[in-house]
């Protein structure tokens, strides 16, 4: 009986700790550029999309496929960042699909 009120225990303790980590990857925020910088993207660890800010440099009429790259090469990046984060955040529990 013991081993059980330690199992259970251990798995509130480990409910706790998921939900801290879930709370901290809300509002962790990761950047990333393209272009120089022209475009940047910020990301929170759950992959939303907080911003995206656009240099009046990037802006051209003629060649608006140049900045939709940009744009999609800045939130890829920030998606990776966001992923990498959330792994070493959530990393320890090894919950399939909460990462």
């Amino acid at each position: 009986m013991n081993v059980n009120k330690n199992m259970m225990r251990q798995m509130q303790q480990m409910q706790k700790d998921l939900a801290k980590a879930q709370q901290e990857l809300e509002t962790a925020t990761v950047e990333a550029s393209s272009g120089g910088g022209v475009v940047t993207v910020t990301m929170n660890g759950h992959q939303k999309i907080q911003s995206i800010k656009i240099g009046k440099e990037a802006v051209d009429p003629d060649d608006v496929e140049m900045l939709e790259d940009l744009i999609m090469s800045a939130i890829n990046e920030a998606s990776g960042k966001a992923q990498q984060l959330s792994e070493s955040r959530m990393g320890g529990f090894n919950i399939p699909g909460l990462t």
